[in-house]
């Protein structure tokens, strides 16, 4: 089975390997300081799922620091001038706070030249007008992606993992984000507690018929962590976690279902080991990659 992957949409689209910067706005989230809720959704560590990024440093001191990391792993036939990256704002909610720093900030990671892109963690409930028509006009200079935590369209889900905005939100964004032009990233988990397969298939699914057709989507396996509520609820009554080839099976179903120009951003996800208590199994990335890669490979 083929799919269009992030590493050959920006390879087409710039002619190079794109490289990911991750950064950080230093934004909280409304469901950790109490305007919805607190402690975050019941999966998201104290990292705010941005556990890679670099923390109190300026926008250049963190640019600087994201590139050698990545550049370490890059071969040194690759020169420097020829490398290129996307800047990854991903831990908390990146459009939650002061409109007029995270607009300056944004259009300053824009201004480094080898940066092409900009792609922007956030909640479809804390995107205001003002600041879609900001990333509207940053998106006729360089591609802007904003990427929304859906997780699921089932409420009981939603409301079990605390995510504290109903579908209707989700969708209003969604339109409000297409209509200014921007590209729409979703994130769905893999894994949650009481959702089964064809729970999973529903969520796909409503994502494969919206209008106009997703950009993008992660598909994101569940980790439980230590120290976040999920691992709370796991160690009173554990619940189902998938195996290597279940998760495996999920996910070539869920591509089957998904728009051939839907661009696949992600087939699991990094859990840092040192909090990672199920499954073990998504430690080994290379195993797991290579498990996906052979199982797509046969559908």
């Amino acid at each position: 089975m083929e799919y269009l992957s992030l590493s050959d949409y920006l390879k087409d689209k710039y002619g190079t390997k794109v490289y990911k910067l991750s950064l950080t706005t230093g934004c909280t989230c409304p469901n950790r300081d109490g305007t919805i809720s607190y402690g975050g959704c019941i999966f998201c560590s104290e990292g705010g799922s941005g556990d890679f990024a670099a923390y109190g440093k300026d926008l250049d001191e963190q640019i600087s620091f994201a590139k050698s990391r990545v550049d370490a792993k890059i071969s040194s036939k690759i020169p420097a001038s020829d490398r290129k990256y996307i800047s990854y704002f991903q831990s908390f909610t990146n459009t939650y706070g002061d409109e007029e720093y995270l607009m300056n900030l944004f259009k300053r990671v824009l201004d480094y030249p080898e940066i092409v892109g900009l792609s922007i963690g956030t909640r479809p409930d804390c995107l205001s007008d003002k600041m879609i028509s900001f990333l509207s006009s940053l998106n006729r200079q360089k591609e802007v992606w904003v990427e929304l935590g859906l997780q699921t369209i089932h409420e009981n889900t939603a409301k079990l993992i605390n995510r504290g905005y109903e579908l209707p939100v989700f969708d209003d964004a969604y339109k409000r984000l297409t209509d200014a032009g921007l590209k729409v990233v979703v994130h769905v988990i893999i894994g949650l507690p009481d959702e089964s397969d064809e729970d999973i298939l529903e969520t796909i699914k409503y994502l494969a018929k919206l209008s106009p057709t997703l950009f993008g989507i992660k598909l994101q396996l569940l980790h439980v962590l230590r120290g976040t509520r999920l691992a709370e609820m796991f160690e009173e009554k554990p619940f189902r976690i998938y195996e290597l080839n279940q998760y495996c099976e999920i996910v070539g179903r869920c591509l089957k279902e998904l728009p051939a120009e839907t661009v696949i951003h992600r087939l699991t996800g990094d859990g840092p080991k040192k909090l990672l208590i199920a499954p073990l199994w998504s430690g080994n990335k290379k195993l797991v990659m290579n498990t996906m890669r052979s199982y797509i490979a046969k559908l």
